[in-house]
């Protein structure tokens, strides 16, 4: 495990940790976990290495294991955390315990020290990587640490709660200046909270380039744009920041997003890569990041990013647009927001992607020509006409989706945090919030054994 440590802890998961205070009644309880790694050999802001640990199941104790506990302590079993450590390493997981100090805070005492020691020594010897720790307080408050050695932990204060609310807990949050009207409605620490999440914009096309300074002139500090084509003359009708110079220099999409960010000048840290999200090179990118929103158009990045949600416990939100003029005096007119965290249905069970055009599309992008011989020979679905596109309707589809991830952190919008599908109708004046369940046989939900898992070879245990 190589830099700094933060963890990302689904919200399931955590809940299962919060359930040990109720069970206890008022004495320790303690429980287990495994957690997947996500390494990232280069963070795109700092070009440094860093490990993410990311929750992947919580397993609750028998009764018939716990040997003792009071408020004071718990001890259970030894066979029940060597049947841990053999699953750890048979599915290439890290191992953790879990216990909860009821009458005190969220520090690990001297006791613990020692027990702890002992266990970490024990998962060493077995091939663990290393063994977490997890405390909760009665108060609700979270501490993490890792032993990797048995001499000494390491703390580790960065934890991202993923989920349909969405929270930060790191250290050194500060405000920016410009920020005091936001401040006013929001508070100091959501707000430092916001300023601190690592986003990601996958697209920075029409949708995308509306995303992009929003998050600026929210006090987002550091983002990550994945973007390969450059301004043609039909974007500027919608592409923020795009000037006619930009056509007639076939200038990067990319590079006039850095200009835009830099000309404002507000503290935002912008990375930029030349590459669909998805393509190895972005991999890294896409494991640092809190949140990712994904503003593209096509069918394969969404495929490859509902899945990755799934994998590395990052909410993605998905922005969707439908335009139609049904005949002279009507319109169908939709724009769609979807979250993808833990608890939520995928796209595939909305029925936002199609699989077979998401197919087309990564062979158009891998083996164009292989891709141009099906399409001569009919076996494709096509590419169709351009859809239509408007900058008002763009730009409040890029809106909904950031106001989306804000009532995910502040809970403006009620104490559920983001909704899984949300649907506005432009002709319509209204929005809609459909009722979409996981789907039997989904390849995506039903997969148990992916939620959190992390890194794997092949990447998204996908053979291409």
């Amino acid at each position: 495990m190589k830099g700094p440590l933060d963890v990302i802890l689904a919200g399931p998961h955590e809940a299962g940790i919060r359930s040990l205070l109720a069970q206890g009644a008022g004495a320790e309880r303690s429980a287990y976990m495994l957690f997947g790694t996500a390494a990232i050999e280069k963070d795109p802001w700092t070009d440094t290495a860093r490990t993410r640990l990311i929750s992947h199941a919580f397993i609750d104790l028998d009764d018939d294991d716990v040997v003792s506990t009071s408020e004071r302590h718990v001890t259970w079993q030894t066979d029940s955390f060597m049947r841990l450590l053999g699953r750890a390493k048979s599915d290439g997981l890290v191992p953790a315990i879990i216990h909860t100090h009821p009458k005190g805070r969220a520090r690990f005492s001297k006791q613990d020290d020692r027990n702890e020691a002992e266990l970490a020594r024990t998962a060493l010897i077995k091939g663990a990587p290393g063994l977490i720790s997890v405390l909760i307080a009665s108060d609700g408050e979270i501490a993490v640490r890792i032993w990797r050695s048995a001499e000494k932990p390491t703390a580790i204060a960065r934890i991202l709660h993923t989920g349909p609310r969405l929270t930060l807990t790191a250290e050194n949050g500060s405000n920016l200046g410009f920020l005091d009207r936001q401040i006013r409605l929001f508070g100091d620490q959501t707000n430092a909270m916001i300023t601190q999440f690592r986003c990601g914009i996958s697209g920075g096309g029409a949708t995308g380039s509306a995303v992009l300074p929003l998050l600026m002139r929210l006090g987002v500090r550091e983002a990550v744009l994945f973007e390969k084509d450059h301004a043609e003359n039909t974007n500027l009708n919608r592409l923020h920041g795009a000037r006619q110079e930009d056509v007639d220099a076939h200038r990067a999409k990319a590079d006039i997003h850095a200009r835009t960010v830099a000309e404002a000048n507000l503290g935002m840290s912008l990375a930029t890569i030349d590459a669909w999200a998805g393509e190895p090179c972005t991999w890294d990118a896409l494991k640092s990041c809190d949140v990712i929103f994904c503003c593209t158009d096509d069918h394969a990045g969404r495929l490859f990013l509902n899945r990755f949600a799934r994998f590395y416990g990052i909410a993605v939100i998905d922005v969707g647009l439908a335009m139609q003029r049904r005949d002279a005096q009507s319109f169908d007119l939709f724009a769609r927001v979807t979250t993808l965290v833990p608890g939520h249905p995928c796209l595939l069970c909305g029925g936002f992607i199609n699989p077979q055009r998401a197919r087309e599309e990564a062979l158009q992008r891998t083996d164009p020509a292989a891709y141009e011989k099906l399409k001569e020979e009919a076996y494709l679905l096509g590419e169709g006409d351009p859809s239509p596109a408007v900058v008002t309707f763009t730009t409040e589809a890029g809106a909904m989706a950031v106001n989306e991830w804000l009532t995910g952190i502040t809970g403006f919008a009620g104490a559920n945090g983001m909704a899984p599908t949300r649907m506005r109708r432009f002709h319509a004046r209204d929005e809609r919030f459909p009722e979409i369940s996981p789907r039997p046989g989904c390849p995506c939900c039903d997969a148990t054994e992916t939620p959190g898992r992390g890194d794997m070879t092949p990447f998204l245990d996908m053979v291409t």
